[in-house]
C-alpha cells in the first residue's frame, strides 16, 4: 500500500525512507486497555461472607507496621493502578439493646492505605448512624445467633478509591482510629490501640494496564510443554 504524500515528503525531510517512516509507525504498539479486576489480598482477620451480597469482609486492624495490615498485591503492571473498595463501619447487633431503646450508635472509622515502606498514600473515613437492622449492609453467615449468623456486621457505606504510584507492588490498608457515640453519651468514646478490628472492607478491586511481556517471551509454551 502506497504511503501518503505527506508521509513522504515528512519522511524525505527528516532524512528517512518512506518505507522506513511506515516501519516505524507499525512498530509503535497501542498500550494496553485498562483491566479491572478484583484485588489479591491477604486479609489477616477475615470477618466473614455476606448472605445477602456473597461478599468477603475483611476486619480492619488498628496498627503501624503495613505488613500486618490487609496486604493488597498488584499485578504486574505499567502506570499506576487505581485500587476500590467499599469501607464499612463495625457493628454489634443486639435484639436486646433494640427493644430496650439503647442500640443507637454513632460510628466514625478512620483507616490509611500505606506503602510496604510505611508511606501513607491516602486516608479514608466511614461516618454513620446505626438505628436498626435496617442499617446494616448484611448478615454474616457462620455465627451462633439466629439463622446460623454472626453478631458483628457491617453497617454504613464509603467507596473508596486510591490511586497508587506505578513503582509500588503491594500496598496495605490499617486501621488509625474509631470514635463510637452511645445512646446514653454525648462524647465519643475512642479507640486506637493496636490490633483492634476498627472497621470492615469489601469488593476490593484493581483498575491498572497490563505490564508489556519481557522481551523474548513467546508465551505460548509453559516449561511442561512437549518438546
Amino acid at each position: 500500500m502506497s504511503l501518503p504524500l505527506w508521509a513522504v515528503i515528512a519522511a524525505m525531510v527528516l532524512g528517512a525512507s518512506p518505507v522506513d517512516a511506515q516501519r516505524g509507525r507499525a512498530r509503535q504498539a497501542p498500550p494496553a486497555p485498562p483491566v479491572t479486576q478484583p484485588a489479591a489480598v491477604e486479609c489477616p482477620s477475615p470477618l466473614g461472607t455476606g448472605i445477602k451480597t456473597g461478599r468477603l469482609f475483611c476486619d480492619v486492624l488498628t496498627g503501624r507496621d503495613p505488613a500486618e495490615g490487609i496486604v493488597v498485591s498488584l499485578p504486574p503492571h505499567t502506570g499506576p493502578v487505581t485500587l476500590t473498595f467499599d469501607l464499612h463501619n463495625r457493628h454489634t447487633y443486639s435484639e436486646e439493646l433494640l427493644k430496650t431503646n439503647r442500640a443507637y450508635r454513632h460510628y466514625t472509622a478512620t483507616i490509611g492505605v500505606l506503602t510496604a515502606d510505611n508511606t501513607l498514600l491516602a486516608r479514608a473515613v466511614v461516618q454513620n448512624e446505626f438505628r436498626t437492622a435496617a442499617d446494616l449492609i448484611d448478615r454474616i453467615g457462620g455465627g451462633a445467633g439466629p439463622g446460623g449468623v454472626k453478631a458483628v456486621a457491617p453497617t454504613g457505606l464509603e467507596p473508596i478509591s486510591v490511586v497508587i504510584p506505578a513503582e509500588e507492588q503491594t500496598v496495605s490498608i490499617l486501621g488509625e482510629k474509631l470514635a463510637v457515640i452511645r445512646a446514653d453519651a454525648t462524647t465519643p468514646d475512642t479507640f486506637t490501640v493496636s490490633g483492634r478490628p476498627i472497621a470492615v472492607i469489601s469488593n476490593i478491586m484493581v483498575q491498572y494496564r497490563p505490564a508489556p511481556p519481557a522481551r523474548g517471551s513467546t508465551g505460548t509454551r509453559g516449561s511442561t510443554g512437549r518438546r
